[in-house]
């Protein structure tokens, strides 16, 4: 059997894989590929919402490209054999006979598919650079390759006729994977492990793919890797300044609320400031306007929720705000406005598509966080960051920004998770992670509340977020 070391002459190597595809597309499929082709799917359908504008290069077939319910789906194979069988299935896709390194397009793609491609590429370098091509700042690239681990088993169970036969590979590592990512301008989003048992045994698949494949040490042991990748920011200079509504949540705050205008800054193309009061017993909504008025050169809107909870107040701020960039910011002004322009510059820079502020960096002022907040926070990050994928040092900070398009994709799929959290941080968390956005934390000093009482109370909410750890584990780690 050649391996990739033997062969010298790249065309050499194009022409075997073309033959070697082309046979295996006449051949019928084995039982125990169908199994791990379907869980595939699954894995994509998670990471892809439908309706986006797809590529997949090593379409095969077309079956996992056709899953994704693209609105605009294009395949890529160098097997003859396999396009014409994929335009005869689904002939509203559209499926190209090449190389994924030469092929040519004349606009760009939400989200590109490379799966279980990159083992057998001749240069995985070159197919990267050309495929940037097709990248805009939103294109996500979603990866897949074996695990080096499975090397033997796969050859062994591939030698018995068992699976559908391979190519010559290159083992790649996830640490391989994320460098040649790297190395081509790519930034990885989140990486994960999937699959332990590749084989449809009833009830014991499902529990060792669902939740041994996620948990120490038995993820190591997964067939597959995935990585989700996004091009890597370059700064550029600003054109057109965004917008950016400021979404203020305020309950018994009257005596914040003046200097939340006056230290509120400008940023971008302008300011405007989205109050939303929430059931106070004091006359907080009865001070936002009359500030309003003191300030008449503020662009501000106040409005009263109808709905409880912090998480219902933001959603009803940012349907009212008319930015481009939205951002949170607690009336309790224990997160100082003056930090805002440092999650506008993060943002427009493309450092990030989601800003989460960290209270958890720089020493805190006097009694800002109490000693069990503290190690309730700490407790929480890790499991957040676990179940993620993507590291996040402090899931209650009040302070978190991000774009209008972005919001609208999380608001667009929040059906999957529901109307589930009171507090609007895990609405929010939970969506960006679903959507791949990019999640980075941006330490902020945590000051004393100057007026009024917190409204969190540790041990109630501590309870409530054991209870979203739970919920996310089921929706986004063991789905």
């Amino acid at each position: 059997m050649n391996t990739l070391a033997n062969y010298v002459s790249r065309q050499t190597f194009t022409n075997d894989s073309a033959t070697f595809w082309d046979k295996v597309a006449l051949q019928k499929e084995r039982k125990w590929s169908r199994y791990y082709h379907n869980y595939l799917e699954r894995i994509y359908a998670f990471n892809i919402a439908p309706g986006q504008k797809i590529l997949e290069v090593g379409c095969g077939k077309g079956d996992l490209l056709a899953a994704m319910k693209p609105s605009h789906g294009v395949g890529v194979d160098l097997s003859q054999e396999m396009i014409d069988q994929a335009k005869e299935r689904y002939p509203d896709l559209q499926f190209i006979h090449g190389l994924g390194e030469e092929v040519s397009y004349d606009d760009s793609f939400d989200v590109i598919i490379l799966s279980d491609v990159l083992n057998s590429v001749w240069d995985i370098q070159e197919l990267l650079n050309h495929l940037s091509k097709f990248c805009s700042h939103k294109t996500r690239i979603i990866v897949n390759a074996y695990s080096r681990l499975w090397q033997l088993p796969l050859n062994t169970v591939r030698s018995l006729g068992l699976a559908t036969p391979m190519q010559p590979q290159s083992w790649l590592t996830t640490e391989d994977l994320r460098n040649l990512l790297h190395l081509e301008g790519f930034e990885t989003v989140k990486t994960t492990s999937e699959m332990i048992l590749p084989l449809n045994i009833p009830v014991i698949s499902s529990l060792a793919n669902r939740y041994l494949a996620k948990l120490f040490p038995f993820r190591f042991l997964c067939l597959s890797n995935f990585l989700v990748a996004r091009k890597s920011p370059e700064k550029r200079a600003e054109q057109d300044k965004p917008v950016v509504s400021v979404i203020v949540a305020a309950r018994n705050e009257e005596g914040n609320i003046e200097d939340l205008f006056k230290r509120i800054p400008d940023m971008g193309g302008g300011t405007e400031l989205i109050f939303v009061e929430g059931g106070s017993s004091d006359k907080t909504f009865d001070k936002i306007l009359e500030v309003m008025k003191k300030y008449p050169e503020k662009q501000a809107g106040a409005y009263q929720q109808t709905g409880k909870g912090k998480g219902d107040a933001v959603r009803l701020g940012f349907r009212k705000a008319s930015g481009d960039i939205l951002m949170i910011l607690d009336a309790d002004m224990t997160v100082p406005p003056e930090n805002l322009p440092l999650f506008y510059k993060a943002l427009v820079e493309g450092k990030g598509e989601f800003i989460n502020g960290v209270r958890l960096v720089y020493p805190m002022e006097g009694e800002a966080m109490r000693f069990f907040n503290l190690l309730g926070n700490k407790f929480f990050s890790l499991a957040f960051s676990w179940l993620l994928g993507q590291s996040i040092k402090d899931t209650l900070c009040g302070t978190k920004v991000l774009t209008r398009s972005n919001y609208k994709k999380i608001a667009d799929n929040r059906a999957y998770f529901g109307e589930f959290d009171p507090f609007g941080d895990f609405d929010l968390i939970f969506g960006a992670a679903k959507q791949n956005l990019k999640i980075v934390d941006l330490p902020i000093r945590y000051r004393n509340r100057v007026y009024g009482e917190t409204n969190i109370n540790r041990w109630r909410h501590g309870v409530i977020l054991l209870r979203m750890v739970v919920f996310a584990a089921n929706k986004i780690k063991f789905f």
